[in-house]
């Protein structure tokens, strides 16, 4: 085997360190951004926020102070102390007793004045924003079993049942496996057992620890106030107890023939039922808001008609360099300490730099996505036209996945509300004419179509096609299920009801 050289020529494409964060910061949502940012002043000494105080204090003049000798420094406390009111030492002395009591508070010796807030401070605090500790179901639970008049034992077992009690009250454990568990530590019978989770079942919100959706419901009923609709409610009762499934499946003809009820009786019973919680212990506990920051804001220009596409300043601090530790790099020194700072500089350029870049392609590809759904803007929904990533990356000369990265977590305020940029990418459905015509506006179509429908006889998936062939929109019936589902709009029997 014979060893040689040879020299090959290539081409290859390097993610530099400034490549990587330009794409990472690109991909992050604003949230991620601010953390992004606080991390890299904090890391960085040559980064800092651009803050109005600080505007405002440069605008003014610098003034020079020169150091004091013993004899002015003097002279200077002397005048300050002439300028202070005459507090003797004595009075001091009078007013702090020298010996205090071990279990003495500060409010038992002196009284101090409560902090008033002007009505400005009171107004500018934010409520929404403050962190409040939320109680749970078991706690509120607890909190009611403290309130009320057990027995020792009792206690035990309600401790057991509220355990099995899940976050929407249902009882995730059977009756008799939770006797079997405190069997073997307690001397308890069946019935005291259940006993308690009857009483437990009427704490706040009642029909917690049910078993299914029915004894939830007939908990409710039970307790139900309304003294004029006693009739209703027995009818409630028993529609619950026997013939749920024709309820949940809207098969009101064989309802009234099972029940001998008339229409206006049933409709009078699915009414109170309707009103009462599947899901009482949701409540108590609900999940946290998730506020969303728009990244772009669209307006429309009242004078030309035009949309209008401007970035939100409100979504990320601004920083710069500072100048006081920019300064203090030497081009010619070579120490480690000038090494630091020079590359730190580097670094804080090249981040800048980067949230520029990241400012300026979400600005073209938001300006993009507007001048291509103005429809939309103007009329609804129903005027969104198909669009997919290809076409904005054409548009704006950037690669898709660039478009993805940009796309992806970021919001635009618009007059019809705020929406993720991903939501006016949308796939196309071919029409007679050889057009094409957006998913999102079918669904609305679809959802529209169902408003407008007879509830006495709703509209099929097939009669729904046929609907849409007449406007020249050419789609499956399979398809109009797949829309339908992903509106949470149900099938046609379920859609039926009474007048």
């Amino acid at each position: 085997m014979k060893l040689s050289l040879q020299l090959k020529l290539g081409q290859q494409l390097t993610m530099t360190p400034q490549l990587q964060q330009a794409i990472k910061l690109l991909q992050l949502s604003t949230l991620d951004l601010r953390q992004e940012i606080h991390q890299a002043i904090e890391s960085n000494p040559m980064l800092e926020f651009i803050e109005d105080s600080v505007e405002e204090d440069s605008s003014h003049e610098e003034t020079e102070i020169a150091p004091l000798d013993q004899s002015d420094r003097n002279e200077g406390l002397g005048n300050s102390q002439e300028n202070l009111p005459d507090i003797e030492d004595s009075t001091w002395q009078e007013k702090i007793p020298n010996d205090l009591e071990v279990d003495s508070h500060w409010d038992d010796i002196y009284q101090t004045t409560p902090t008033i807030k002007s009505p400005q401070e009171t107004e500018n605090i934010d409520f929404e924003t403050k962190s409040t500790i939320t109680d749970t179901l078991r706690d509120h639970l607890l909190w009611q079993l403290n309130l009320t008049p057990f027995s020792e034992l009792d206690i035990s077992i309600a401790y057991a049942i509220i355990d099995a009690i899940d976050a929407n009250g249902a009882l995730t454990s059977e009756i008799d496996t939770i006797h079997a568990d405190l069997s073997t530590e307690l001397d308890v019978e069946l019935d005291e057992v259940i006993a308690v989770l009857h009483r437990i079942q009427q704490f706040d919100p009642v029909g917690v620890g049910y078993k299914d959706l029915s004894e939830c419901l007939l908990i409710q009923l039970n307790q139900y106030q309304d003294i004029e609709q006693v009739a209703g409610v027995e009818n409630a009762k028993r529609i619950v107890k026997e013939h749920m499934d024709l309820l949940a499946s809207q098969d009101y003809a064989e309802l009234m023939r099972k029940t001998k009820l008339k229409q206006q009786d049933i409709k009078e019973a699915e009414t109170i039922i309707k009103s009462l919680d599947p899901r009482p212990g949701s409540n108590i506990s609900p999940p946290s808001t998730a506020y969303v920051v728009p990244d772009v804001v669209v307006s429309k220009q009242t004078d030309t008609g035009n949309w209008k596409v401007e970035l939100n300043p409100d979504t990320t601090p601004k920083i710069r360099i500072n100048d006081g530790y920019a300064s203090l790099v030497k081009r010619a020194d070579s120490s480690e300490d000038n090494s630091y700072l020079r590359n730190n500089l580097q670094e804080a350029r090249w981040f800048i730099k980067s949230l520029q870049s990241r400012n300026e392609t979400l600005m073209k590809v938001a300006s993009r996505i507007v001048d291509h759904q103005k429809d939309f803007l103007e009329h609804g929904e129903e005027a969104m036209k198909p669009l997919v990533l290809h076409n904005i990356a054409e548009a704006v000369s950037m690669h898709e996945s660039t478009i993805s990265r940009v796309t992806t977590q970021k919001y635009m305020h618009t007059p019809r509300g705020i929406f993720e940029l991903k939501y006016f990418f949308s796939s196309h459905v071919s029409t007679q004419d050889g057009g094409e015509f957006s998913s999102t506006a079918i669904r609305a179509i679809i959802k529209r179509i169902v408003a407008e429908e007879n509830i006495r006889k709703p509209l099929s998936d097939n009669k729904i096609t046929q609907i849409l062939e007449a406007k020249g929109i050419n789609v499956a019936r399979r398809t109009i299920a797949k829309y339908r589902e992903s509106l949470s709009i149900p099938p046609s029997n379920e859609r039926k009801r009474l007048n």
